[in-house]
């Protein structure tokens, strides 16, 4: 059976737990009706990543978006993505733990290498 982004996003939230120094946040966007019928938006913005966190002790901004194996990433997402990395913030798509992990390593390195000096 096929895993789902939400089995996978808890999975990344799990394993983000062991590396130190990385907070990671669920996040949620999408539209909701309220109760007098009128359309209202939630979340940071259309596009932004299913998971968002801060990487101490450089502050940096992460952002994953999380998929399937066979997800497909929409122009909205590339574009934070984008705009994350513009901003000097570590920003990919994961569609495992693995993935996570690789996307993460290099940041994960300079992170201890900058403590340690």
């Amino acid at each position: 059976m096929k895993a789902l982004e939400r089995d996978i996003s808890h999975a990344i939230r799990l394993a983000s737990s062991q590396i130190p120094g990385l907070t990671l946040w669920r996040q949620n966007v999408g539209v909701a009706t309220t109760a007098d019928g009128r359309k209202q938006r939630f979340g940071l913005c259309v596009g932004s990543s299913d998971l968002i966190g801060i990487l101490n002790p450089s502050g940096r901004f992460v952002a994953v978006e999380v998929k399937t194996s066979t997800g497909r990433i929409r122009p909205e997402q590339e574009m934070f993505l984008a705009l994350v990395r513009r901003s000097g913030g570590i920003a990919f798509v994961a569609r495992s733990v693995d993935d996570f992990l690789l996307g993460m390593r290099p940041h994960i390195v300079d992170a201890c290498v900058k403590k340690e000096d």
